[in-house]
């Protein structure tokens, strides 16, 4: 049995996965706001609860919104603060007493996603979260590529290309992808264009003209910054998960969109939607045991 948690921002979740791959159990709690030890605990506490739910011993993957140092093995670049400088997997291990295995949550996605979801038998795969955040993760023929600093994929920290203000992230920088493709990014643009205040899922339900207007540059923005994805790994497939990837107009227009910043004079990379959905991180976490 394959257990895998996604540690989130809002919720800790946590799926069982058979041999097979199919779902056994799913649960989910409350992530407790900026505890590190409490959070720990919630995480051990659902495994423990899966394992006598289902009679059964499991490999344990966390998916986490960041990234494992290579230098300590301390947590880094992750959104949920409390996280960052602490010894999650050394702590996980020691409460569970087993060897955990942890991931950026993005590259979860993207392993879910080609180990049996929308890009499944794909060599090269690119995995996008568009969502509160905007992460990226990269599997090459079924294995995720980590990288020597534990950041290949984080394309959301990358400039946007084409934009020369100077928007805030997080992070510390300014102009990243994040700032403009992110759920607050959608709504913050159609803020400054038009003084209105609306969540990203009412911009793209609107149907007025200035929400079509900011969907384009939307769209535009996304082709642009996927097109140096393919002009760098050149991936047979590119998945769309988080909540904007429901947007269906995004599968028709960003590939028209995108064949003119691409270095090549045909672009046969696809652009899917998830299979898995928002089961995506939790089954990701579980695939990081083979």
């Amino acid at each position: 049995m394959r257990l895998g948690v996604d540690l989130g921002g809002s919720k800790i979740e946590i799926a069982a996965l058979g041999d097979d791959g199919r779902e056994l159990l799913r649960e989910r709690v409350p992530t407790p706001q900026g505890d590190y030890a409490a959070t720990v605990m919630a995480v051990a506490a659902l495994v423990e609860a899966a394992e006598r739910e289902t009679g059964s011993r499991g490999s344990v993957g966390v998916g986490i919104p960041g990234a494992e140092s290579r230098s300590g093995g301390l947590i880094k670049n992750a959104n949920s603060t409390c996280l960052i400088g602490k010894p999650l997997r050394h702590d996980l291990q020691q409460r569970l007493q087993r060897e955990v295995r942890i991931a950026n949550d993005a590259n979860c996605f993207a392993l879910s996603e080609a180990a049996d979801g929308a890009a499944a038998g794909m060599g090269a795969v690119f995995g996008v979260i568009l969502g509160t955040g905007v992460g990226g993760g990269i599997v090459i023929d079924g294995k995720v590529l980590a990288g020597i600093n534990g950041i290949a994929g984080e394309w959301g920290h990358n400039p946007m290309p084409g934009e020369y203000s100077a928007e805030a992230c997080y992070c510390g920088r300014r102009g990243c992808v994040e700032v403009y493709l992110s759920g607050p990014g959608l709504a913050a643009d159609h803020h400054r264009a038009t003084g209105m205040t609306l969540s990203a899922e009412a911009i793209a339900a609107a149907g007025n003209a200035d929400c079509e207007a900011t969907l384009q540059r939307y769209e535009a923005r996304l082709a642009r910054a996927l097109a140096q994805v393919i002009n760098i790994l050149d991936p047979e497939v590119i998945v769309l998960g988080g909540g904007l990837s429901n947007i269906d107009r995004l599968y028709r227009n960003v590939p028209r969109l995108w064949s003119e910043h691409v270095f090549s004079d045909q672009v046969a990379t696809r652009l899917l939607k998830h299979k898995h959905g928002d089961s995506s991180g939790v089954r990701g976490a579980a695939w990081l045991w083979p």
